[in-house]
């Protein structure tokens, strides 16, 4: 099986990633290095490397290979930055972000999958997180001010909280829009102005918070 999911990784990266326009060497050697089928489901894991979205516990979902990618890759420059991750979920993002030298706080609304996310992540090796049980939408306020914010979940608008726990210059990602459907934006943010770009249209599980959707 080891074999198997080697194979399956290396298809993933140069079909769904590379071809797709993912070209940053270091982005695609974290694909490379975490290992995605440790994230999924047992149930799930014959599809680990599938570019589609699988289930999680609780209704949650871990993001499609190519989307999880496409967000890291607008961040920017990730080596020593501070980034907040808004839904942890399985953790898979997470891994991603701290592979490539992010310091990450990372938050996650549903207690289960907040502790098996950092068992996880602790037992794959990655030390340098921060976690927290809470409503994300509020952010993390006393680790701010970030270099990036990421939500893992779709939002009805962008919260005023995150945008102010960025850095003049710092980016915000995340689905904004309607429930059903919404787009993946990136935020360059600085107080006086904010430069907004769409990188394509997609489809989240709600982000339930103060700040989110109520339900």
């Amino acid at each position: 099986m080891k074999q198997q999911w080697q194979d399956d990784r290396e298809r993933m990266i140069s079909l769904d990633l590379r071809a797709r326009g993912i070209r940053d060497e270091r982005l695609l050697e974290a694909f490379r290095t975490v290992p995605r089928h440790a994230f999924v489901p047992y149930e799930h894991r014959l599809n680990a490397y599938a570019d589609s979205a699988l289930s999680l516990a609780g209704g949650q979902t871990i993001s499609q290979p190519y989307i999880v990618a496409l967000m890291t890759e607008a961040l920017g420059a990730l080596d020593g930055a501070h980034v907040l991750e808004i839904g942890t979920g399985s953790g898979y993002q997470t891994a991603i972000l701290a592979e490539l030298g992010a310091c990450v706080w990372t938050v996650e609304r549903d207690a289960e999958l907040q502790r098996a996310a950092e068992t996880r992540l602790l037992e794959l090796g990655y030390r340098g997180v921060e976690y927290r049980c809470a409503d994300g939408t509020m952010g993390w306020p006393d680790a701010a001010p970030f270099d990036g914010v990421l939500a893992t979940g779709s939002l009805p608008e962008v919260p005023s909280p995150l945008l102010d726990q960025l850095r003049p210059g710092g980016f915000f990602v995340g689905p904004v829009s309607r429930r059903a459907i919404q787009e993946l934006i990136r935020i360059v943010y600085h107080p006086q102005q904010m430069t907004v770009e769409t990188l394509c249209r997609c489809r989240f599980v709600p982000l339930i918070g103060r700040n989110g959707w109520t339900h």
